[in-house]
């Protein structure tokens, strides 16, 4: 695969019909005898868009070659965290490098290719939100005391922790902007806002009130020029970066909390996850996940699906191929609609 030539912009008039054109391919892993149901909530590509990392509630990071014709094993399995691994994300800049976040209290730092942990940080808390500056310089890491965690992470040397940050209001997700060096920080807010902070200060430049309930997800767009905030509310809130004015609003039609949104690599088409089963009207029900136009919020093309249950969406990092995991009859997968999988 050539990500370069993958490059081609698809038009809002023509995206219906090429994605849902595109082959979908399960990556399901083997059933066992006594094997306790796994979900797999959190999902990454890295930078090159040839392996796909996922956190599962068994403990286990597994990673997958989509270019491989086995799908039913994943190609590696990396052990170590004791409790529920809530977040995986590859290093933006080195292809390789993994971090995840778990409920164990601990941040781990992997190389894929070895399967060895390189670095371990023992953060404290019941961690679940991790993210990484587009230069792969710094990161923050949440817990659920309110709590954020700031960890430099260097090109050559061993990452580290700096400070610890606690939230006077209940702090959800958190996304730096797209500046080299990182210089603001992104964090929502259970009483619906946003709050724009300067890094590594902390310091409050600007807030945003995003939702009515809680802001429960954020993206920063490819291309900087918007950021999309999710709510409890099922509604994604579209907002410019220039002028900080919400530009338009869409609605999760499955009406459950937005737990996760994605951009495509050009920054015109927008997704977003969903784990509430049922909340589009139950179980067994025909469901399926919206791709959002962002310059008119209209949905280009519904992602079918059997359940509303749709823990984590991740975009292909240079191409239209969009990763994402479901819950169906109770067992949990990752599925890929794309032509990532060599023929």
């Amino acid at each position: 695969m050539a990500p370069p030539a993958q490059r081609k912009i698809v038009p809002k008039n023509d995206f219906a019909k090429h994605f849902g054109g595109l082959k979908v391919q399960q990556y399901a892993e083997p059933v066992t005898r006594g094997s306790s149901s796994t979900v797999h909530r959190t999902i990454s590509w890295n930078n090159a868009g040839a392996l796909i990392a996922t956190g599962t509630t068994d403990r286990v990071i597994r990673i997958w070659n989509p270019e491989r014709t086995n799908v039913n094993r994943p190609q590696t399995e990396l052990k170590g965290h004791t409790g529920e691994v809530t977040k995986v994300v590859f290093n933006p800049i080195k292809e390789f490098e993994l971090a995840s976040c778990s409920k164990d209290g601990t941040v781990r730092f992997w190389d894929t290719r070895s399967k060895a942990c390189t670095s371990k940080l023992e953060v404290g808390g019941d961690l679940f939100s991790m993210t990484w500056s587009v230069d792969g310089s710094a990161m923050v890491v949440g817990s659920k005391a309110e709590v954020l965690t700031t960890i430099t992470t260097p090109v050559l040397g061993q990452p580290a922790i700096q400070e610890k940050h606690r939230q006077k209001l209940e702090t959800n997700h958190t996304t730096f902007s797209m500046t080299h060096p990182p210089q603001d920080l992104l964090v929502t807010h259970g009483a619906g806002s946003v709050k724009i902070l300067d890094y590594p200060s902390f310091d409050v430049l600007h807030t945003i009130s995003s939702h009515t309930s809680s802001c429960t997800s954020i993206a920063y767009s490819p291309l900087g020029n918007y950021v999309a905030v999710g709510g409890s509310d099922a509604m994604i809130a579209l907002w410019d970066t220039y002028d900080w004015v919400c530009k338009r609003t869409m609605s999760n039609a499955n009406s459950g909390k937005v737990t996760g949104l994605s951009w495509s690599w050009d920054g015109r088409y927008l997704t977003s996850s969903c784990e509430d089963i049922g909340a589009g009207g139950g179980e067994g029900k025909s469901e399926g996940f919206e791709i959002y136009h962002a310059e008119t919020g209209d949905v280009v093309y519904t992602v079918p699906t059997r359940t509303s249950a749709v823990p984590a969406v991740a975009w292909h990092p240079t191409m239209y191929a969009l990763a994402y995991t479901v819950i169906e009859a109770g067992k949990s997968s990752l599925k890929i609609v794309g032509g990532v999988t060599a023929t």
